[in-house]
């Protein structure tokens, strides 16, 4: 298609990594479709098949991305009945493009909600399939490239109803009755810091050391500002780069001194004092945290 581009920015989200050819190939249709986009890269090492995972890594990146196409694949139902979609937001303001299985639903709530929808099955705006496992580079890449040279939504595919695309589950914290609050682990970073699903505002005016049970230990830790602001062989809960809390340790890895992982229970109890205290912990069964985004919780 002739004329100046409607976008010049595709940004890149999945669990392919970066051992075969597959990031490559998707970067190589885009290219050979529409020459003059960049694709960027947020990430490649969302872990396989994780698409809880890969929504909140999308999620946290969203706002922060230049404006056009969100390319987002993790994808363990490919092949099968789940659904390829082109989702607009802002009133075409931007799109994202992946499999309808909860994997853009975090990131599409976040920028407000999605204004149109289609499902991908225009094949003359795909690659001939060899085989129906790797939609990446068949489907969804030429969609989105095509996107950015002004092909209207609606040629790629059949229009559909954007409150009938899967919606994802977005954990959330709960106060309990003695004042504590039940937290999930959302990601540990690489560095072992473990966001959890509550911001500053969630504790209000609590004192600031706070007792956190999860994985091996109970432990108290510091409310601080910075890393740096840990004390000494202590742990610290500081609000992190997304606006939410974090447990953390300076210069090291509070998940592994925990034993902690993505998708653990924390609780948060208001103590005094800087004590450490350190006692064994038995988890109980994870309480049902999920709604589906955009549904609003007990307290409305």
């Amino acid at each position: 298609m002739d004329g100046p581009l409607r976008f010049s920015t595709i940004s890149f989200l999945s669990d392919y990594g970066h051992g075969d050819e597959f990031v490559g190939l998707v970067h190589s249709v885009i290219r050979s479709i529409a020459p003059d986009v960049r694709v960027i890269d947020i990430t490649h090492e969302v872990a396989p098949h994780d698409v809880r995972a890969g929504g909140l890594a999308l999620a946290r990146s969203a706002p922060y991305m230049a404006p056009g196409v969100a390319l987002a694949v993790v994808d363990p139902g490919v092949g099968t009945a789940r659904r390829a979609v082109a989702i607009e937001v802002a009133d075409g303001g931007a799109y994202l493009i992946g499999p309808d299985n909860g994997l853009l639903a975090p990131a599409v709530a976040l920028v407000g909600g999605a204004t149109g929808a289609v499902v991908l099955d225009n094949p003359d705006y795909q690659l001939e399939i060899l085989g129906p496992t790797f939609d990446g580079r068949d489907v969804f890449a030429p969609a989105a490239a095509h996107l950015c040279l002004g092909v209207p939504l609606g040629e790629l595919g059949t229009p559909i109803d954007p409150a009938r695309l899967l919606p994802g589950l977005l954990p959330v914290g709960e106060r309990q009755p003695d004042g504590s609050f039940t937290a999930e682990i959302l990601w540990i970073d690489r560095f072992g810091n473990a966001q959890l699903n509550l911001g500053p505002d969630d504790l209000g005016d609590w004192p600031e050391v706070v007792e956190v049970s999860g994985g091996r230990v109970t432990r108290n830790a510091a409310r601080v500002r910075a890393f740096a602001d840990i004390p000494a062989g202590g742990f610290g809960l500081l609000v992190d780069s997304y606006g939410l809390l974090a447990l953390a340790v300076d210069r090291s890895s509070a998940a592994e001194e925990l034993g902690l992982s993505e998708g653990d229970e924390l609780t948060l109890r208001p103590i005094e004092g800087r004590a450490s205290n350190v006692s064994p912990v038995t988890l109980g069964t994870k309480p049902s945290l999920e709604r589906p985004l955009g549904e609003p919780g007990a307290d409305g």
